[in-house]
C-alpha cells in the first residue's frame, strides 16, 4: 500500500466546473475551468465566467476564483465556453469561445501579466466566421516557435498564430481540416466522423495529438478519442478511444498535461450531488503513453496520488 495521499474526484466540489485546461508553468499545474451556474436560464447552459485553481502537488489546490467572465467582454454576450491558456514572451493568452451580440460564436483572447489574472478583453473577436462552428480553442506553439489555435464543432479547422498570440497569419487565413473517416473514425456526428468538439493539441516525442470529444457509432453522449499525426497540421490518422461515454452528462471534454514526469487526463462528469447534464464536475486521471505513442483507453477513477 502506498502512503501518499490521494486526491479525490471531482476536484472542485463546491461549484459546478467543466471543460478542464491544464497549463504547466514552472513548478506549478494551473487548471482553467468554466463554470456551470446553478440555476439555468432556459434550462441550457448557463456559464458566464471562467474559473483558475493550481497545484504543486496534484492533490492541494488553491482556488483563484474568477480571474475572466463575459462582463470583460463587451461584444459577448453569452456561452462562456471551453477556454485554453498559453503562456508566450511572459504573457498569457487565454482563448475563450462566446456568443457574439447578434450573430454566432466567436473566439475571444484575454491577456494578462500574471497565470491567475485578472485577464483583459482585446476588445474584439480574433477568430469571427459568422457562423457556430468557432468553438473550443486549443493552443500550441511548436519547437520552432510557430503558434497554432485549432478549434470547432463540427469541422476541425486552425489558423497559424502570429508571434503576438492576438493574431493571425491572413494569408493562410482558416484552413479547414478535411473530416474523413481515416483521420477520426466512422461516426454519429454531423460529418459522419466520430469528431464532435472539444480538441486538445499538443506534442509528445516527435507526434502530434489531437484529442476530442468525440461520438462513436450508436452513441448520443460524447466519448473522448485522439488522432495523430507527424505534422502539426495533419494529415491525422485516427488512434482510437481515449475514454468511454460513461459519466452521466453528455457532453465530455479533454486537458491533458505532463507534470513533474507524470501524464494526466482531465475531463468532466455529472459527479456531484445535483450533477448532470448542465451541472457538470471536473476530474483526473493519470495515464501512460504506450512505446509507439498510443494511448490505451483511460478509466475513470478517485484520483490520483500525491506528486
Amino acid at each position: 500500500m502506498s502512503d501518499k495521499k490521494m486526491s479525490s474526484n471531482p476536484i472542485i466540489k463546491n461549484i459546478y466546473t467543466a471543460d478542464p485546461a491544464p497549463m504547466v508553468y514552472g513548478d506549478t499545474l494551473y487548471l482553467y475551468t468554466t463554470h456551470d451556474e446553478d440555476e439555468l436560464i432556459n434550462d441550457f447552459y448557463t456559464m458566464f465566467d471562467w474559473r483558475c485553481y493550481s497545484t504543486k502537488d496534484m492533490v492541494n489546490w488553491t482556488d483563484h476564483g474568477c480571474i475572466f467572465s463575459l462582463d470583460d467582454i463587451k461584444w459577448a454576450d453569452d456561452r462562456a465556453w471551453a477556454p485554453q491558456t498559453i503562456e508566450r514572451n511572459g504573457k498569457f493568452y487565454m482563448y475563450c469561445p462566446v456568443h457574439k451580440k447578434d450573430s454566432g460564436m466567436a473566439i475571444a483572447v484575454g491577456v494578462s501579466d500574471s497565470p491567475i489574472g485578472p485577464f483583459k478583453d482585446l476588445g474584439y473577436p480574433l477568430i469571427d466566421e459568422g457562423d457556430w462552428n468557432d468553438i473550443d480553442p486549443t493552443v500550441f506553439i511548436d519547437d520552432d516557435g510557430q503558434a497554432y489555435l485549432y478549434f470547432g464543432n463540427p469541422e476541425l479547422r486552425y489558423v497559424k498564430l502570429n508571434e503576438d498570440m492576438i493574431s493571425y497569419d491572413e494569408c493562410v487565413g482558416i484552413v479547414k481540416i478535411p473530416m474523413t473517416e481515416e483521420s477520426f473514425a466512422k461516426g454519429s456526428h454531423d460529418t459522419g466522423t466520430t469528431y464532435g468538439e472539444g480538441p486538445w493539441f499538443y506534442k509528445k516525442n516527435n507526434l502530434y495529438y489531437m484529442v476530442y470529444a468525440s461520438f462513436r457509432e450508436n452513441q448520443t453522449d460524447e466519448s473522448l478519442s485522439y488522432s495523430t499525426s507527424t505534422s502539426p497540421t495533419g494529415p491525422w490518422v485516427y488512434g482510437g478511444v481515449l475514454m468511454t461515454e460513461e459519466g452521466g452528462v453528455f457532453t465530455n471534454h479533454p486537458g491533458i498535461a505532463e507534470f513533474k514526469g507524470h501524464n494526466y487526463l482531465f475531463y468532466h462528469t455529472g459527479e456531484l450531488p445535483g450533477g448532470g447534464l448542465f451541472h457538470r464536475s471536473v476530474c483526473v486521471a493519470e495515464f501512460e503513453y504506450n512505446e509507439d505513442g498510443s494511448i490505451n483507453t483511460i478509466p475513470k477513477c478517485d484520483g490520483v496520488e500525491e506528486i
